[in-house]
């Protein structure tokens, strides 16, 4: 179980969970995962959770901001893209007619991060890593696997991270007359840009490796969660959360 160093500019390096219970989502992660975790204080007297597999940091299971409380949000997995520059990303962002959602802004001395979103909509974080790198595993049970922006607008999407990151693109036509976008860094897959169902608002969604999916599946039936899509082979699954925080779930080489 390698763990990562760092992770190259464009490319997915972290996921993390807001929800609105913070001790009920690391009940039902630790059933599904076998996390384990770091319980640690937020400004505002709430706790946040770091998430651990066999020992390495995977995630955080965070509150939820007062507006999203406020507001009676689901559970939202958040999806974060390296940058060397979090800055220089915003600023170019709304030449790439893309939106500023938030930052840039600095965490102490772990990182700056911003959200960002392409034409479309699906907010995207941004993470220029200081001590925090991202998920010290990849691709590993109970790890970030990958990530795939489902949108109104793919061609717009692609376009605009292809401007932002240099993103290199493969498409994949699909039976139903769309595409699928790959988008590569270094002459690797590390994300997708997919067209979003219709009705469906823009969005990431997050994939984490499992070693039995039909195990996980079963572990997130008992844990309270809900199954979207069945596993159906080799394909992944998705679930959602006792809170509404939806994720799919990918069968790993034994």
């Amino acid at each position: 179980m390698p763990e990562i160093t760092g992770y190259s500019h464009g490319e997915p390096c972290w996921a993390d969970l807001q929800t609105p219970d913070v001790a009920a989502a690391k009940d039902f992660y630790g059933r599904l995962f076998n996390w384990t975790y770091r319980d640690l204080p937020t400004p505002d007297g709430q706790v946040y959770a770091q998430a651990f597999t066999d020992g390495h940091l995977v995630s955080v299971i965070a509150p939820q901001d007062p507006a999203q409380r406020m507001a009676g949000a689901p559970g939202q997995w958040n999806v974060y893209l390296a940058a060397t520059d979090a800055g220089a990303l915003v600023e170019e962002t709304s030449y790439a007619q893309g939106t500023v959602e938030f930052g840039p802004e600095r965490v102490a001395d772990t990182g700056t991060i911003a959200f960002i979103a392409p034409p479309g909509g699906g907010t995207t974080g941004l993470w220029q890593a200081g001590t925090h790198r991202g998920s010290r595993l990849f691709n590993e049970p109970g790890a970030l696997a990958w990530a795939e922006l489902a949108t109104p607008d793919p061609q717009a999407a692609v376009g605009f991270f292809q401007q932002l990151f240099g993103h290199e693109v493969t498409e994949y036509p699909q039976d139903d007359g769309g595409s699928y976008s790959a988008l590569i860094i270094g002459g690797r897959e590390v994300a997708g840009v997919v067209p979003a169902e219709a009705g469906e608002a823009a969005g990431w969604q997050v994939y984490f490796g499992v070693a039995d999916l039909r195990a996980a599946v079963e572990a997130a039936v008992t844990g309270g969660g809900e199954v979207l899509v069945e596993p159906d082979g080799e394909s992944p699954a998705t679930v959602r959360d006792p809170q509404g925080g939806i994720l799919s779930l990918i069968q790993l080489p034994a």
